[in-house]
């Protein structure tokens, strides 16, 4: 038999609070003041109905002083007089930490991410997500385990590289890839791909934590076997500067020349406008790199002034648009496979890409003499510039105008 509560009755195992107004007061409030109070627990339930009570005292004192203050008709109704400036006390039903099904879970989490991470980062952790959501997405969240995520990490190391690109494996899940993987391909994901998947996993869970949804991450302790390493790009010989520069390309030769002697990233590149050119008198012409509407920056130390080299200002004064963007019509996704067209064309190539024409400009600066950190700023690195991270870092404006000229202007292209 269940206790009994003033003003509350327990139905389909949840209680109610009713409390029937005055008579008098009918008219403009109705009947009754009734509302689920999202609990079958007892104790819980007398909580509610005591604030629940307070609020009907409020809303029976608000409708006396409109009353008063309002002359009595026949024909006023509840319909036809002002709200009462009266908030009604809101419950939830009582929900378990861990309940959470990880499909929900995860489609909040992409919502949150995607306002403060770029495209590129965003789709890489959508990625992630979408193959721990397609094995375990309609697991609750509190059921994971050390074991589901030794299973999981264990399907991501047979992944490989390209098999998204096979027709079989545009909508197939985590456990379909390792499959398609294994008959497909003999090559895997290199450890630090796996790792960064396993991360991003990981990062989720965290979220879970944050958000209440989760006690603790089960997967805290899950690292990938293979000790992750970078491998990163050859950095462009002489030999394969001419050959590029003597391609000619209709798409890259310009962007190729500018990466040579700016050291910029692709994507500053194709977001550069002629509003980013900027003369100094004799200093020549100047760069400026700062986020615009095209791109955004990689660090808060990518904002840098950049002197343009003389076959820069050539370039600028006889192929480039006046106004608008300088490369209407690039993005770094183009830059990246009309690069690898040149180097299917040119085998000489092989183990390069459009970031070495940034190292070549930075191993031009080492070669010449150039101290470490004029590089850095010169190609918006962060620089410590000296042992204490202090002196220069915090102290120094940087070097000067005239310094930054003197190093591009002593940049020379391989002859030939």
């Amino acid at each position: 038999m269940s206790p009994q509560i003033k003003y509350a009755y327990k139905t389909h195992n949840t209680w109610v609070y009713r409390r029937t107004y005055p008579k008098a007061l009918q008219p403009l409030l109705g009947s009754a003041l009734k509302q689920s109070l999202k609990t079958g627990d007892a104790r819980e339930a007398k909580l509610r109905v005591a604030e629940l009570n307070q609020t009907f005292t409020t809303i029976i004192k608000e409708a006396q002083a409109h009353a008063l203050a309002t002359p009595h008709t026949d024909t006023a109704t509840a319909t036809q007089g002002p709200r009462l400036a009266v908030g009604r006390s809101r419950y939830q039903r009582a929900r378990l930490v861990g309940d959470g099904l990880i499909n929900d879970l995860a489609q909040a989490y992409l919502a949150e991410v995607s306002q403060r991470l770029r495209p590129g980062s965003y789709k890489s952790v959508r990625f992630a997500l979408s193959l721990l959501t397609s094995h375990l997405g309609k697991h609750p969240v509190g059921d994971l385990s050390l074991t589901h995520g030794k299973e999981v990490l264990g399907y991501i190391t047979q992944l490989s590289p390209n098999v998204r690109k096979y027709r079989q494996g545009k909508d197939a899940g985590l456990v379909e890839l390792a499959s398609l993987s294994v008959a497909l391909e003999g090559a895997t994901l290199a450890p630090q791909t796996q790792a960064r998947i396993l991360k991003q996993m990981s990062q989720f869970l965290d979220w879970c934590v944050g958000e209440g949804e989760l006690g603790a991450n089960p997967w805290e302790a899950l690292k990938v076997r293979d000790r992750p390493e970078v491998h990163p790009h050859g950095m462009l010989s002489d030999a394969q500067v001419c050959i590029l520069l003597s391609a000619k390309d209709r798409v890259l030769h310009s962007p190729l020349l500018f990466g040579l002697l700016t050291g910029m990233r692709s994507g500053e590149i194709c977001g550069l406008m002629a509003e980013d050119i900027t003369a100094k008198g004799n200093l020549g012409r100047f760069v400026s790199m700062r986020p615009n509407a095209l791109r955004l920056l990689k660090s808060k130390a990518a904002e840098r002034e950049v002197p343009l080299h003389g076959v820069l200002e050539r370039l600028l004064d006889t192929t480039l648009p006046k106004s608008g963007r300088l490369f209407p019509y690039l993005t770094v996704d183009k830059v990246v496979k009309r690069y690898a067209y040149l180097r299917r064309l040119r085998p000489e190539l092989h183990g390069t890409v459009f970031h070495s024409t940034r190292k070549w400009f930075i191993t031009q600066c080492e070669r010449t003499g150039v101290p470490e950190h004029f590089t850095a700023t010169l190609v918006g690195h962060h620089s410590a510039r000296s042992a204490n991270k202090l002196t220069y870092g915090l102290y120094s404006a940087g070097i000067s105008d005239a310094q930054k000229r003197e190093i591009v202007g002593g940049m020379r292209l391989p002859a030939g």
